[in-house]
């Protein structure tokens, strides 16, 4: 039995996952959708990885694991893969640290904000507008989409943004990145560089933006499904 690992980004919750964990569940797949203690002003990074662990249980015992990390995710997800037997990683729209990075320094380490201001000057809005959910979040979600994501938002505190990524090399296990090719927080040219500098990888594209789990969950399960089927 294969079981998906979803983890969330910064705000994010179990939730998030909803659209995607039905694809998979459809598709016979087992899937763990993980709540991370981000209201929590004493967690960082360890604790979220011990909060995976303890998600996921005995199952990685009893087949493979596929452990996806969306955004923030992205820290988060490498290190399950030093307490887990991880068959495959798949990062979405990831922030893609380096070892000793905090999450909250990856952001001028990587350029991002100038890669945004580029961004929205070619696609006609103002780089010096001020920051905006809707903009740059919930641009590509329905109506009902977006109610729920305003329900189900989470709190993130400053104590992960904090943590140093504490791996010393990249796991050695299966990755894949997967970029939208709508995002326009971390746009699909910037995500591109970010991995081919950081991992070597050119990552594949799906539509949507930033949070494309919730407007094309069909899409990123099918890509999922063929990573799965490709490392078989």
């Amino acid at each position: 039995m294969t079981t998906y690992v979803l983890i969330p980004g910064a705000g994010g919750s179990s939730w998030y996952w909803h659209g995607v964990a039905e694809e998979l569940v459809r598709r016979g797949r087992d899937v763990v959708a993980v709540d991370l203690p981000g209201a929590d002003a004493a967690a960082g990074l360890p604790e979220y990885v011990d909060t995976v662990v303890d998600a996921v249980g005995e199952r990685g015992e009893l087949g493979e694991l596929v452990v996806v990390g969306q955004s923030l995710g992205a820290f988060t997800a490498p290190l399950v893969c030093t307490r887990l037997p991880v068959s495959l990683l798949v990062l979405v729209n990831g922030m893609i640290p380096r070892p000793g990075e905090t999450p909250g320094e990856w952001w001028a380490h990587t350029g991002q904000e100038a890669a945004r201001r580029a961004n929205d000057v070619r696609e006609g809005r103002d780089p010096d507008a001020p920051f905006d959910l809707t903009t740059y979040f919930l641009h590509d979600l329905d109506q009902a989409e977006i109610d729920a994501s305003a329900e189900h938002a989470e709190e993130e505190s400053d104590a992960v943004l904090a943590t140093p990524f504490a791996l010393e090399a990249w796991p050695q296990v299966p990755t894949r990145v997967v970029a939208a090719r709508d995002d326009r927080l971390f746009p699909a040219a910037f995500q591109r560089q970010v991995a081919q500098d950081r991992l070597g990888i050119t990552p594949d594209e799906v539509p949507g933006g930033h949070l494309a789990a919730l407007s094309h969950p069909g899409e990123l399960a099918d890509l999922l499904e063929a990573y799965v089927r490709a490392s078989a």
